[in-house]
């Protein structure tokens, strides 16, 4: 059971910090991203191919984002000029060459060429080998205190709605609202804090490697988080939500609208590459069908669950979409009479079906703001 909350933990984190990207592109700045994934393969293959190479881990992850962000220097030079939907296909069309290209090419690995195809194996993980007891301790401690900021950030962002309602008298009932659906996700996010914090204690008491890879992992979440929600709050993303809006308001007040979406594309995409790192290193060994497209419009579908704009909202996407494939896993085969194949089949008709559900009764999304929807622009 330890062990399997790790490895949700570790996915449910991955791919939040993979939305967390998309979202700085499309909730913030309104760039349809439709090949995010070409970022990650980047950064997981670059990261793996260095490391190989003997380049230390944080170095080949920091030039696996440098990639990424390259990439998206590229792609915003060739499309930002032209009109919205010219970046969606360019971006699909991009994601899907980058794939093809690994999987025909030869790659170096180690001290030879191998085939793409055949994939890249037996490469170096963060804290793969047993840490001292000290050691050991100290990783519990930074375990500890992430755990006590995070459930002291879900207190203090419960209290601003509280705040709010009772000094906004004239918007009481969505303030109301406001209040509940924090009230409830911060419920939601703080008993999966403690059931993630507990099983990484016992993992690193005992030593798994994967609880050391997680703990790395949510703590460059948490900081990626906490930075996005400052740049967000500075002029420079209430500029990129203006945008959003309606980019000619910018550019009449002598903004810089495409600079400001090169640099989006960029940083969402170097965010996408430090993803793609740690997508590899929980994997063990990549190939270039765990890249599909489907993993791109998976994280669509995670930000537009959270609510697209919304930080707190993207990482709650993450946990309900890994949260229902792993019941679906667990618990649809033992009440529906389908195998494998069909079961797989129903489970996407299934998510389908509350994502439709979820679009009439709440289009922004669970914590998304109705005045800052994006969708159908």
């Amino acid at each position: 059971m330890v062990e399997y909350l790790i490895f949700l933990a570790i996915s449910t984190a991955s791919f939040a910090l993979f939305a967390l990207g998309l979202n700085l592109q499309w909730g913030f700045t309104g760039l349809i991203n439709f090949g995010h994934i070409a970022f990650m393969t980047l950064g997981a293959y670059t990261t793996v191919l260095l490391s190989l190479k003997g380049v230390p881990l944080l170095i080949s992850a920091l030039a696996g984002a440098m990639v990424a962000a390259l990439l998206g220097l590229i792609i915003g030079f060739a499309t930002l000029r032209l009109r919205e939907d010219y970046l969606a296909i360019v971006t699909i069309g991009t994601g899907e060459l980058i794939r093809l290209v690994v999987n025909n090419q030869e790659l170096p690995v180690g001290n030879s060429w191998v085939s793409g195809a055949f994939g890249v194996q037996s490469y170096p993980i963060p804290f793969s080998t047993q840490p001292s007891l000290f050691f050991r301790l100290v990783m519990i401690g930074l375990l500890t205190l992430l755990a006590v900021v995070t459930l002291f950030t879900l207190w203090r962002w419960i209290r601003t709605a509280q705040r709010f309602r009772a000094a906004d008298s004239s918007q009481r009932l969505s303030s109301k609202q406001e209040l509940a659906s924090r009230l409830g996700v911060g419920i939601v996010l703080a008993v999966l804090a403690v059931a993630i914090y507990i099983s990484g204690v016992i993992g690193l008491y005992n030593y798994n490697p994967k609880a050391g890879l997680m703990l790395v992992l949510l703590l460059i979440l948490a900081l990626v988080f906490w930075r996005l929600e400052i740049l967000v709050r500075s002029p420079w993303g209430r500029i990129l939500k203006a945008i959003r809006e309606d980019e000619e308001i910018p550019k009449a007040l002598g903004k810089n609208v495409f600079w400001y979406k090169l640099q989006s594309l960029m940083l969402g995409g170097a965010i996408a590459g430090i993803a793609g790192a740690f997508f590899a290193w929980q994997l063990g060994a990549i190939y270039p069908d765990n890249f599909q497209p489907q993993l791109t419009f998976d994280t669509w579908i995670m930000v537009i669950l959270g609510g697209s704009g919304n930080n707190i909202g993207t990482i709650l996407g993450a946990v309900v979409f890994f949260a229902y494939d792993a019941i679906t896993r667990e618990v649809l085969p033992r009440i529906v009479p389908l195998d494998e194949a069909r079961l797989g089949a129903f489970r996407i008709m299934v998510i389908g079906f509350i994502l439709m559900v979820l679009m009439i009764w709440r289009p922004q999304g669970i914590l998304g703001k109705k005045e800052e929807l994006t969708l159908g622009k």
